[in-house]
C-alpha cells in the first residue's frame, strides 16, 4: 500500500492512495485536481524514503471533493473576582480531498542488502566486578613537640 506523509498550510497529514482525508481550506474549486510536492515521507510497501526535509521527486495526487466545516471549539475568556466570562465557539473550513496517486521515486531498491560483516568472536563470560581493597588505617601520631595528650578532666556534680 502506498501513503505518504505531506505538508500543507504547516500541519502534516497522512495520504493514502484511494482515501479521503481533510485539510485546511484550499483555494480550489471541487473537482479539480491538487498535487502536493511537499512530500516529508513516502513509502511503497517495504520501500520508506525519509526526506530531509522533502523527498525528492514524490508527488502526491488529489482531487477536491468537498468544502466542509470542521468540529466546533469552544473558547471560552474568564477573568477572575470581575464578573466576566465569554463563551465563544469556532468551526473553520476544511477541504476534503481523494488521494488518486501516490507517487514514490524508484532511486532505492528495498531488496538490496548490506555485504556481510566478518564474524566476530563471542565475548567472554563477565565477571563481577569487586570493590578495590580499602587500604588500612594508619595509627594515630602523637603531636608534635613532644606533648602528651590532655588528660579530660573530670564533671564536677551538683549536690
Amino acid at each position: 500500500m502506498k501513503y505518504a506523509v505531506i505538508e500543507s498550510g504547516g500541519k502534516q497529514y497522512v495520504a493514502r492512495e484511494g482515501e479521503t482525508f481533510e485539510v485546511d481550506r484550499l483555494s480550489v474549486a471541487v473537482g479539480q485536481a491538487v498535487r502536493f510536492d511537499a512530500v516529508l515521507l513516502a513509502a511503497d510497501g517495504e520501500q520508506i524514503l525519509v526526506g530531509a526535509p522533502h523527498v525528492s521527486g514524490a508527488e502526491v495526487q488529489a482531487t477536491v471533493q468537498a468544502e466542509v466545516r470542521g468540529p466546533k471549539i469552544l473558547v471560552f475568556r474568564y477573568t477572575p473576582k470581575k464578573r466576566h466570562r465569554k463563551r465563544m465557539g469556532h468551526r473553520s473550513f476544511m477541504t476534503r480531498l481523494r488521494v488518486d496517486a501516490v507517487t514514490v521515486p524508484g532511486g532505492r531498491t528495498p531488496t538490496a542488502q548490506a555485504p556481510a560483516a566478518k564474524e566476530r568472536p563471542a565475548p567472554a563470560p563477565r565477571r563481577r566486578a569487586t570493590a578495590p581493597a580499602k587500604p588500612k588505617a594508619a595509627p594515630a601520631k602523637a603531636p608534635r613537640g613532644g606533648a602528651k595528650p590532655s588528660a579530660k578532666k573530670p564533671t564536677k556534680t551538683k549536690k
